[in-house]
């Protein structure tokens, strides 16, 4: 069965304007590297050069965000939803 992972709209164009798309994994980071090799050069739009998750990218496993539980390694089972949501910036 796997993980649904929401796109955000950015990042759709690279998984062929797919707004869910499921991946394998039993942790966060393993969903992110299964999207890798699903989608080439997704991951490098989430995570840094050290494989974190960029600061302005906030990953929700099931409406909880990732930095209140175990960050990457917070572990996952079949049917848990992912949701990755770019920060918004913005204001006068």
């Amino acid at each position: 069965m796997g993980v649904k992972v929401r796109i955000p709209t950015p990042l759709q164009a690279l998984t062929g304007n797919n707004a869910e798309v499921v991946a394998a994994g039993g942790t966060v980071q393993e969903v992110i590297d299964s999207l890798e090799a699903q989608y080439s050069g997704l991951k490098e739009r989430i995570c840094d050069e050290a494989g974190k998750v960029r600061r302005f990218v906030n990953i929700y496993v099931n409406e909880e965000d990732i930095r209140f539980l175990q960050g990457e390694t917070t572990p996952l089972k079949d049917g848990d939803e992912i949701s990755i949501i770019p920060a918004i910036a913005g204001g006068a």
